[in-house]
């Protein structure tokens, strides 16, 4: 079995475990987890979250907190087939249209650089590494944009996405942080 046979495998499995975890109503207390990160950033930072899809856990609520206290808002927009993505400028007013894969995306967004970057996913392990849907368009964001500055990425999940080993490549970027409706993991990297 090759590494994208296992990761295959892992996706479905993660699928299964994201669904049921949905179902427990926990984004209440994840996004109160989530916005006490964010209430710990500098006001200047540029903070990019997402438009959730399917069984994602919602950062909605967080992110219109963090607006209503001023901070810069983005969301990811896919540019196309194995790009890094774009970062939209976000508030709660924002026309909205949809995009690539369902995801709803600012009709007209101003391009931002994001600071911190909150990505869904389908699972995670506790060295740091995120199981995606296999497009690779937040491992490549996050490779470009640490490139030219200082990021922090962060996974956002609910802790039952927690896998013993993410299968991974070197192409993988880790994440520095992930939080899910329990709390805060930090890694070191």
């Amino acid at each position: 079995m090759d590494i994208s046979d296992l990761k295959s495998a892992a996706r479905v499995a993660a699928y299964d475990a994201r669904k049921i975890a949905h179902g427990q109503k926990l984004d209440l207390d994840a996004n109160m987890q989530l916005l006490s990160f964010i209430k710990a950033q500098d006001k200047s930072a540029i903070i990019s979250a997402y438009m959730p899809i399917r069984t994602e856990v919602s950062p909605l609520p967080a992110m219109e907190a963090a607006h209503m206290r001023g901070y810069q808002i983005c969301v990811p927009v896919v540019m196309g087939k194995s790009m890094p993505l774009e970062f939209h400028h976000w508030t709660p007013d924002t026309e909205m249209i949809e995009g690539a894969f369902g995801a709803m995306i600012p009709k007209d967004g101003q391009i931002l650089e994001p600071d911190v970057i909150i990505t869904p996913l389908l699972a995670f392990d506790m060295a740091g590494y995120r199981l995606g849907y296999g497009g690779g368009f937040y491992d490549r964001s996050f490779e470009q944009l640490s490139e030219k500055k200082k990021i922090t990425a962060v996974g956002y999940a609910y802790s039952d996405q927690e896998l013993m080993i993410v299968p991974r490549e070197e192409t993988d970027y880790r994440l520095d942080k992930i939080i899910t409706e329990k709390g805060l993991l930090s890694f070191d990297n």
